[in-house]
């Protein structure tokens, strides 16, 4: 096993829909109330777990986050995802945040990078869920929801003592849905601690959270996903 300089702390959030974000901001501010802050540590998301990170980063809150006005969908007009997206996080760019989209040519898994890029240019394109809304230009490039190529991809997040991974979609999920997320999830972390030395501490949903949605539409309900954020706060906080 080749070892990495490890960082104390980092995070790997996937996707799942505005249930997804509620529950790992839940999950998330569970643990900081426990002394776990994961504010300033290196982030990796996919789809709803790029806006976890975002929005972790910068201090916004989920209640910031609520209250959003979500593009009703589909649509398919170009830029709609940004407007959202720059709602919340503006013009902020940070290091510590990597996000994970998916590139339309060759739909190559991409790791988009905080300092290079802003925060809502790179949260709108790992959201770009294909058939909902349309592909997001970045840098003059289009690029599509991350979770296409894996729902969390734990295996390229950063070198860590301890990893957070949050899999709103893993866990008591979908039933046989679920079996291939456990299993895809699974099989990252064990790549990630091939070449890593830390521990990883996995979230996803138990079977009192996968009950709020129990069907794919049930992701995108705004009420939901304030009740998957109170949950995820319980998990959070029961975590030590």
């Amino acid at each position: 096993m080749t070892e990495k300089a490890n960082v104390p702390l980092a995070g790997a959030f996937g996707g799942g829909g505005l249930f997804g974000i509620g529950y790992a901001m839940g999950v998330i501010e569970g643990l900081r109330q426990q002394g776990i802050d994961l504010s300033t540590a290196p982030m990796l998301g996919t789809s709803a777990g790029s806006w976890a990170a975002a929005a972790t980063a910068l201090g916004v809150t989920f209640s910031d986050l609520k209250d959003v006005k979500i593009p009703r969908f589909p649509n398919f007009r170009a830029g709609i995802l940004t407007q959202s997206t720059h709602q919340v996080f503006g013009d902020a760019m940070r290091s510590n945040v990597h996000v994970v989209a998916c590139a339309v040519r060759g739909l190559k898994r991409t790791e988009l990078d905080g300092a290079l890029i802003p925060l809502a240019t790179m949260v709108a394109a790992s959201s770009a869920v294909p058939g909902l809304f349309a592909p997001q230009p970045v840098n003059g490039r289009l690029y599509i929801d991350g979770g296409v190529r894996s729902g969390v991809s734990v295996d390229i997040a950063a070198s860590a003592d301890v990893l957070i991974v949050i899999a709103p979609l893993a866990g008591a999920m979908f039933g046989p849905f679920n079996n291939i997320v456990e299993r895809n999830t699974q099989r990252e972390i064990d790549q990630w601690q091939k070449t890593n030395l830390g521990k990883v501490r996995l979230f996803a949903p138990n079977t009192t959270t996968a009950k709020i949605a129990t069907m794919p539409q049930h992701l995108f309900d705004q009420a939901r996903a304030v009740e998957a954020y109170e949950q995820g706060l319980v998990e959070g906080q029961q975590a030590i």
